[in-house]
This record gives structure tokens, sequence and C-alpha cells, in this order.
């Protein structure tokens, strides 16, 4: 059998991608190291092997930190790879291969755990796309890259069943924790037999190292509002993004003809619940402001507060200056802006931001992120932002039927089959759901494929050599489990549970004591 890559073999990969792509080679590293430790996160002891495998001192905290900014990125391209994406680049196949790879080793981190599976295999496809898919959904906010087709496909779903034919053989799922309701986190496991579990080579090496080609067209503005028009619900969302695009586009018009024109402020407010495709919409802002000759590049750069505000007074306004220097030439987008107010840190990233909007106004924009109340005291608190902020666009929930459309993308995006028998059982998972604030609503039914492809993995433990359709079918029992939410920051929490009668006993989870 061959040998499986480990993490920092997979890491060392990933960096030969970035210097052939032509990218900045510290950046593609951060971007993995988050991607692994995202996916580890609810492996008992992962933080160590990362630790080890990044070339750190063991650190739980520096893991868990990684985890949280990596977070996004599975179920978004990297910033890296949007842009890579954006521009068409012919490097970017490779380097989201080595991405995938990158996700598939870090489920040999720590100890075996079913959650991992499904963790890599959202996240790989997340950075692989394919262009022969529907355009991404809200939530999902997957792109396809261009050049990626069945053979990779193949290979993402080659990478899976040895993964889970490992898992089968191997792990001990006594410990599994069933995700709960909304609110709280699918923790780590029990201690489970075996030993860790790691990907297939996929050789990105040797893609890299095809002979450049010219570099394509970027995509268009039609291009890219096609794909916002595909996109689950969100009308209103829709139309204010054509209309801000005409607007624009007339505006460089009447700029080229030597008519005035007015100064439109173009950084926006995104109110909206967590998983209504906020991002994924920012990301189209981003291109469509490019392919207008308004923006000079067009990348996305996602932050929240730990990225721009640090621990002493001072230092936070050079942090805050580096991300926006990061993101001149495209989009900044600051999600949960409003954590930003209410301190003296936060106020000195917010007035750097201020100055630094003004300064580079001409390159770039600022899009902010949050629940709709707190967005709208933390906009009025501060009148440079406010006079800066004209354009509020609003997310609304989705509705049960939409959050099935986006599962059944989601998992069409990771190569596997569900029916309507699975889409029905989320429906009724969805019915049984408290709706509020902190619905995680796309996201939401990310984790809850997330746990099922763990479920998936164990429900195959006794088939030693399953077909593809195997590998790749979904059923009802999968979901049958449980619900999902956002995992939290912070080191997994043992969990005890009691076998129910039957064959197949379900793990049940004890309440969680108020910290």
């Amino acid at each position: 059998m061959t040998t499986s890559p480990t993490l920092s073999e997979a890491l060392a990969a990933l960096d030969a991608a970035a210097t052939t792509a032509g990218v900045d080679r510290a950046t593609a590293r951060a971007e993995g190291e988050a991607l692994a430790a995202t996916v580890a996160e609810a492996a008992r002891g992962a933080y160590v092997d990362w630790s080890a495998q990044t070339g750190r001192p063991s650190s739980a905290e520096e893991f868990m930190d990684a985890a949280s900014r990596g977070r996004r990125h599975r179920a978004a391209p990297t910033p890296t790879m949007g842009h890579l994406q954006l521009t068409r680049s012919p490097h970017a196949p490779a380097y989201a291969q080595a991405l995938a790879d990158v996700a598939f080793a870090a489920t040999g981190l720590g100890e075996a755990n079913p959650r991992t599976v499904g963790n890599a295999a959202t996240a790989a496809a997340a950075q692989l796309g394919d262009g022969s898919r529907p355009a991404p959904l809200p939530g999902a906010e997957r792109q396809s890259v261009p050049g990626v087709g069945d053979e990779v496909a193949q290979s993402l779903l080659a990478q899976l069943g040895t993964i889970q034919r490992k898992l089968a053989g191997t792990l001990d799922l006594s410990g599994l924790r069933v995700p709960g309701p909304a609110g709280t986190e699918p923790s780590g496991t029990e201690p489970g037999a075996g030993q860790p579990v790691q990907a297939a080579p996929a050789e990105p090496a040797a893609e890299a190292e095809e002979p450049a080609e010219p570099e394509p067209e970027p995509k268009s503005v039609e291009e890219l509002l096609a794909e916002l028009d595909e996109l689950v619900g969100l009308a209103d969302v829709k139309a204010e993004i054509h209309r801000q695009a005409a607007v624009l586009r007339v505006e460089g018009l009447r700029q080229q003809a030597g008519l005035k024109a007015p100064t439109i402020t173009r950084h926006m407010i995104f109110n909206g619940n967590p998983g209504t495709g906020k991002t994924t919409v920012a990301r189209l802002v981003a291109g469509i402001y490019r392919a207008l000759g308004l923006l000079s590049k067009g990348q996305l750069v996602e932050v929240d507060r730990s990225e721009l505000v640090a621990g002493y007074l001072g230092q936070t306004a050079m942090k805050t200056a580096e991300v926006v220097a990061s993101a001149t030439g495209g989009v900044l987008f600051i999600d949960e802006a409003y954590a930003l107010a209410g301190d003296q840190y936060g106020q000195e990233a917010v007035d750097t931001l201020v100055k630094e909007m003004e300064d580079k106004r001409d390159d770039l924009v600022v899009i902010v992120a949050g629940y709709p109340v707190p967005m709208q005291v933390f906009i009025a608190q501060n009148p440079g932002l406010e006079s800066r902020f004209r354009t509020t666009i609003d997310f609304a929930d989705y509705t049960d039927d939409e959050l099935a459309d986006i599962f059944g993308v989601l998992a069409r995006s990771a190569e596997y089959d569900v029916d309507d028998a699975v889409l029905d059982a989320l429906r009724e998972i969805l019915a049984g759901v408290e709706r509020g604030p902190t619905f995680g609503n796309a996201r939401y039914v990310r984790n809850v494929l997330e746990a099922a492809i763990g479920h998936h993995a164990w429900r195959l433990r006794e088939v030693e050599a399953p077909t593809v359709e195997q590998l790749r079918t979904l059923v009802a029992e999968d979901l049958a489990t449980g619900t999902a939410t956002e995992p939290r920051t912070g080191p997994a929490e043992p969990v005890e549970w009691e076998p129910a009668p039957g064959p197949d006993p379900e793990p049940r989870v004890e309440p969680e004591e108020e910290s």
C-alpha cells in the first residue's frame, strides 16, 4: 500500500504549488495550517500532532486559534485560492489540489475520528470545485476552479474511500457525540483504538510543474452576475447588487466620456444571521468591482476582530493597517464587525480603518457584516463609519426548502449522492430546530452533512471493499442521529453516553453545565 503523506509533507507540497503559482508562500502556509487545524479540531489530541507537524511548540491555544481562522475555509476557498480562481489562473487546479491534500492529511492528526472525515470532505470540495457543477450557494460558498474535472473528482473520491476503509478497520466510536441542538457543539470523542488516518497522495507537484499557460481573462460582469442569479433565495440581495453594478457601470462610462460623475460610496453593510450567504455575495461583489475596473485585483480578505486587534495599544493600529494593505485592490470583509465596539482596542482598530479607507478610497472596498441590531448600533456610534457606509443590504434567513437545496449542492460538491428520503429527513431535523439569531442557516446544514459523512464512514465499517456507489451514497439513517452546529472554539470535552437497545446503539449526550 502506498504510504500516505503526513501533514508536513502536504504543507511542503502546498508551498511548492504556491511558488509555481507566484503567490506569497507565507500566506499559503498560513492558509494550509489553518485549514488543517479546522479539519482536525474534533479529534482528541490533534493539537499535539498539528504543533509537531507545523514545527511549533505544543500549544492547544495556538491550534484552536488557527482552527477558528480556518473554519470558514471548510465552506469557501481560501483567499489565495479565491484570487487564483477569480483571475482564472492556470495554476488554480494544482493549488486547489494541494489544499485538498492538506485537508485529507489533517485526518491523521490526533485520534481517529469520523467527524474529521466530514470536515475534510467538505473542505476539500470547497477548494477543488468543478466547472461542470452549478454556481455556489450561500453558505456553501463554493466557487468553481477552471480545469478541475473528473480526474480530480475521482482522486478526491479515492482519497475519501481510503480514509473510510481505515476508519472501518480501526475506529472505536464509543465516544462519538451526537451533534446537539443549536447553540451547542459537536465535540470530540472518547479515545478510540487504532492509528491516525492519513490521506493518499495526489502528487500536486507534478501538476504544478506543467508549463505555464497564458493567463486567461478574468470573469466578466455578466458571468459574475449570472453566478449571483443562480444562488438560492436572496431575491432582495440580488436586486440590490444588480442595481449597484448598473450604477457603477454608468459612472465609469461617464468618466470615460469626460462627464462629471458623482462620487459614490462603494462600502457596504451586510446585515444578516450566520450562514445567509454574506461571504459568498461579498466575493462576487469583489469580482464585479474588478470587472468594472474599480478595483485592481478583486481579491476578498475576510477577517474578524481577532485579526485586527492586538494585545497592546499601539500594536492594533499596525495590525489593522497590515490587514488593510493585504486587501488593497480588493474587498476587505469584516465579519461580526460590531465586536470592535465597546473598548479602546476595538476603537483603535476602527480609527485606523477609517483613515485607511480614506487614504485608499480609490482601490479598496470595505464590507462590514453582522447581526442587524448590533450593526446599527456599531455604525451609529462612530461618525467616521456612518458617513462612509451608505448602502445596507439585508440577508434573510433561508426556508427549509432552500436549506435542503443547499444541502444537496454541498453533498454533490463533496462527491456524495442524496435522494429525496435524505432531504425529507433533513427537513424533519430542521422542523425541530428553534430558529433565532444564532441559527446557522446554510452553515447549520453544512455541519449536518459533515456529521452524516462521519456516520456514513462508520456504516461501512465492515465492508472490506466498498463500491463507488456505496462510497458515494448517503442514506436517511446517516442524518437520523441528531442535528449539528458550528463547533465552538475550545478543547474537546469527554462525553459520556449509554447505548440504546438494538444492534446499532446511538450515543446519548449528557447536558453540559453552564460555565
